[in-house]
């Protein structure tokens, strides 16, 4: 069932892909700034509870799509290239095996334990 998760979220990321190709934005902009919503993990610096918050808000799908799609209707580039980032990036995070984050740790996450020792589970 993993797999057949991952390959959902594999379609997903390249159709932030096709949607970026459709903006008008240089081609490396998009491998530059994929990994931009990671710098939410500074949340945890105050606790684990509040990088949670932080990051669950950087890497949900939904938040994702209505930023997209608010720049979309109003005409806003920068705003739509935001989601599309956004929602890629969660792609790619849910490929690799990292998923939104319990307010307990950083390793604890909906699609399992992360970390050293851990590993994503690949079922």
């Amino acid at each position: 069932m993993k797999n057949w998760l991952r390959s959902e979220e594999v379609i997903q990321f390249l159709a932030s892909i096709v949607v970026f190709s459709r903006l008008d934005f240089a081609w490396w902009v998009y491998p530059a700034l994929i990994l931009v919503p990671d710098l939410s993990m500074i949340g945890y610096v105050v606790s684990p509870s509040v990088g949670a918050v932080v990051y669950n808000l950087a890497h949900h799908k939904g938040l994702a799509l209505a930023v997209a799609l608010a720049g979309w209707f109003s005409g806003t580039d920068w705003l739509t290239l935001t989601g599309v980032l956004l929602f890629g990036h969660s792609s790619m995070d849910r490929i690799l095996g990292y998923g939104l984050k319990y307010p307990d740790s950083f390793q604890h996450t909906h699609l399992g334990l992360i970390g050293r020792g851990n590993g994503p589970s690949r079922d």
